[in-house]
């Protein structure tokens, strides 16, 4: 069912980039009143222009009711909650944390007193 509903969101969502590419701009009106060929369409002048916005419209429609149902499916079958609701795992009890093991420094000797001296 998903996959339908993606292949209808697909080509819905494709038909309205080609239409809204197709479609003039308000300013394009002019170029019409002056002969611009659109006149002599398939659907007259103005007729172009209501019938692609309304096209545009319908697949605007179904491209955003498939978005709500491919969220509604996605939301259902979600098998992990989200990585809020893993609990935090702790140490057992008595477990003591590994420490890095830190050689200690010699007693005495010149580095010892070089490390305790204060830059001036």
């Amino acid at each position: 069912m998903q996959t339908v509903i993606l292949i209808f969101h697909v080509l819905a969502a494709a038909g309205i980039i080609g239409l809204v590419l197709l479609q003039h701009g308000k300013g394009a009106d002019m170029g019409a009143a002056f002969g611009s060929g659109s006149a002599g369409s398939l659907f007259g002048a103005s007729g172009s222009a209501n019938f692609l916005s309304r096209v545009t419209a319908a697949l605007t429609a179904v491209f955003f009711v498939t978005s709500l149902g491919l969220t509604y499916l996605s939301s259902g079958r979600s098998d992990s909650k989200g990585i809020m609701a893993d609990p935090v795992t702790t140490a057992p009890e008595g477990a003591v944390p590994a420490r890095p093991e830190v050689p200690e420094p010699a007693a005495g000797g010149a580095e010892d007193s070089k490390a305790k001296e204060i830059p001036k």
